[in-house]
């Protein structure tokens, strides 16, 4: 039983890694068109690109729900979703 119970979590937590690995790149490619037409401060603009930066760099490095999470605050400085 308890032989099942770890398989399932360890294939549960590849699966997940799985599904953020994917996510990443739609959320570059959207923060990519967004920053087209955004009108944002300065600031907001060095911020947001910063963000992209990092959550790139992160995907890379395998870390993807790092990535997630700071494209996500990118995104939401610009107001998408």
């Amino acid at each position: 039983m308890l032989k099942k119970l770890i398989i399932a979590t360890f294939t549960m937590l590849a699966l997940s890694a799985s599904a953020f690995a994917g996510q990443c790149p739609g959320d570059m490619a959207a923060i990519d068109a967004a920053l087209s037409t955004a009108e944002l401060s300065e600031a907001d603009m060095t911020k947001v690109t910063e963000l992209r930066a990092m959550g790139e760099e992160q995907h890379e490095s395998g870390s993807h729900a790092d990535s997630v999470a700071t494209l996500a605050e990118a995104k939401a400085i610009l107001g998408i979703e």
